[in-house]
């Protein structure tokens, strides 16, 4: 599938999508919030086979059945299944945690929690795939990665300033 997003000044944003089977969908998004879609024929990109505009909340809400939010189809249930503990959260380092002033190494998340921290946001600074160097401070957004018992866990222990009544 190929997207090519467009600037309308005044207007919004224009998205072209071709499907693979090289039918073309334009949506234009309105700064306004209605969304209008066009059907193009793959033998022919200049006429529209069929256009709908929609509000806002019918974008949205159409936007939930097309995602799977309303219905999951019964094959995408076993892929599911397989990642269903598997999360991303993103959590900001409470300025009494744990952590504050330890590296990713001296912490030892990976081994301790199974859990990854994949990237740090530091003021205005991203650091991606941060190293067992890498210091965390007070502040510092982080993006962890790993199963949620782990990544709850650590958030816990170590990003938190809840103490542990444990």
């Amino acid at each position: 599938m190929i997207v090519k997003e467009t600037e309308l000044p005044g207007i919004g944003r224009k998205f072209e999508v071709e499907i693979a089977n090289r039918d073309k969908v334009v949506v234009i998004v309105h700064d306004d919030g209605r969304r209008e879609i066009y059907h193009f024929d793959k033998h022919d990109y200049e006429e529209s086979l069929s256009s709908v505009t929609l509000s806002d909340t019918e974008a949205r809400q159409f936007a939930a059945i097309i995602g799977g939010m309303i219905y999951r189809p019964k094959a995408l249930e076993t892929i599911e299944m397989a990642f269903d503990e598997l999360m991303i959260e993103w959590y900001r380092v409470d300025s009494n945690a744990f952590a504050v002033g330890r590296t990713i190494g001296e912490l030892d998340i990976r081994q301790q929690y199974e859990v990854s921290v994949i990237a740090i946001i530091k003021g205005n600074e991203k650091v991606l795939n941060p190293g067992p160097e890498t210091m965390i401070g007070s502040g510092d957004m982080l993006v962890i990665s790993g199963e949620r018992p782990g990544v709850k866990r650590i958030i816990k222990e170590m990003f938190s300033a809840e103490v542990s009544s444990e």
